[in-house]
């Protein structure tokens, strides 16, 4: 073999192997309707706070009907009965602020989409750039995880987020909601010190300054375009300006990714004098801004239970009880994981921290499920198990937040999915390994 036939060769098992692709199929539409019973009952609803043993019934991708104890009503002929036998029937997980699926390997700029070039880039709409093939997608459904919000990176506007649903051969079939509303990373309000920060205070005062002045510059621009073209429609359209429209009028969120005191304090204060809709994101120093936080009617997005406090003097634990701090002033709140997309997987196990150390149970399970859907406007349609809502949900054996009882069976729409994945297959291949050397049972 020649050396130029070597090298082809090499660099087409490069590509293969940083461009894998997920062998599950997704699901088909559902066919008939489907009777789930005896199960262990999470609605997450008001109605219903506790877990109940009864059944869901749902057609045509909704939820149609849902009962406690044993169904009555006769079930016609040609309907799915499945008896779960005692399992717990659960809410489809929401992971807030991730970039699932637009990127694969981290160290490969080809397989990353995660942003586009330039500061402010409000047009951008990730949802057509996510890949649909992704082995990532089902490692993170396989936990449960069945919708997630994304959120492009790079710019202090990096563009708007999108809810997709983590199944289906096309990215217009993942998209449940194109523009979800409008990220907005916020700059640091004081100077920072690290041993990697070049920056002089004086330096990253001026920069935060100039940051701020483009943010209120570009938001006073595009609201001047907007009455421009109300007064006179032949003015020529701009796409940035066109995504800014549906934050200024109140239609959707601002996105405000801020973690420390003096981030999530002037973000907020800006948000309100321009009656925005804010969302925090991060949050890490919310618990000193409960004030604030209530004055807005802001929501946070607590960017990952499993990381170091913010600063030197907080508490150790501080990032494991903030979700109980916040559920106990009466800040509305969610909880993602802060991690990177091949671990988005590990939402339940956040929220499960935070319920070890202080927050309700059953508040915890919100976290990741109905109190996600509100936030980012998906309410009406994700998050719970009640009659009109998309028959979204997973079983497993026990605790939904227990590592040891991941989903058995999930349905998206109504569409049992695959919960197969990559991991699975190696644990599998790799158990027949030692089974074959007679080393395991």
């Amino acid at each position: 073999m020649n050396i130029h036939t070597s090298s082809i060769l090499a660099t087409l098992a490069l590509t293969s192997s940083l461009c894998a692709q997920s062998s599950e199929i997704p699901a088909p539409p559902q066919d008939r309707p489907v009777i789930i019973r005896n199960a262990v009952v999470h609605t997450v609803t008001d109605e219903h706070p506790e877990p109940f043993t009864g059944w869901v019934r749902f057609e045509n991708g909704l939820i149609t009907g849902v009962g406690e104890g044993e169904m009555t009503e006769e079930i016609p002929n040609g309907w799915e009965i499945i008896d779960v036998e005692g399992m717990h029937l659960v809410p489809g997980f929401i992971a807030l602020n991730t970039q699932l699926g637009l990127v694969e390997t981290l160290q490969v700029d080809a397989t990353d989409d995660r942003s586009e070039s330039g500061s402010r880039t409000p047009e951008v709409s990730p949802w057509v750039s996510v890949n649909p093939d992704s082995d990532l997608i089902p490692v993170a459904r396989s936990a449960g995880i069945l919708h997630t919000q994304l959120i492009p990176t790079g710019g202090t506007i990096p563009g708007r987020t999108s809810l997709i649903r983590l199944d289906g051969w096309t990215t217009e079939d993942l998209v449940v909601m194109r523009d979800a509303g409008l990220a907005i990373s916020w700059p640091l309000a004081a100077p920072f010190r690290a041993p990697w920060m070049r920056r002089s205070d004086s330096e990253q005062r001026e920069r935060t300054a100039k940051q701020l002045k483009e943010i209120d510059a570009f938001f006073d621009d595009a609201a001047a375009w907007q009455a421009a073209r109300t007064a006179d429609p032949t003015i020529p359209g701009d796409l940035r300006f066109e995504a800014v429209q549906p934050v200024l009028e109140g239609e959707r969120p601002v996105f405000l990714l801020a973690n420390s005191r003096g981030q999530i304090e002037t973000a907020l204060a800006w948000a309100t004098a321009r009656e925005l809709k804010p969302v925090i994101i991060g949050g890490a120093a919310a618990a000193q801004c409960i004030p604030t936080l209530k004055a807005s009617g802001a929501a946070v997005v607590i960017d990952g239970v499993h990381r170091l406090p913010i600063a030197r003097h907080a508490a150790f634990d501080a990032p494991f009880t903030l979700a109980n701090t916040l559920h106990e002033a009466g800040v509305p709140f969610a909880i993602a994981t802060g991690e990177e997309p091949a671990h988005v997987r590990s939402l339940p196990h956040n929220a499960a921290t935070a319920a070890a150390h202080g927050l309700p149970k059953a508040v915890a399970l919100r976290a990741i499920t109905r109190s996600p859907a509100e936030i980012i406007g998906a309410g009406e349609r994700l998050g719970t198990i009640e009659e009109g809502r998309s028959a979204t949900f997973f079983v497993c054996t026990g605790d939904p937040l227990e590592m040891a009882s991941p989903p058995m069976s999930a349905w998206i729409d109504g569409r049992m999915i695959d919960l197969g994945d990559r991991q699975k297959r190696f644990f599998d291949k790799y158990r027949q390994k030692y089974r074959q050397r007679d080393l395991i049972d």
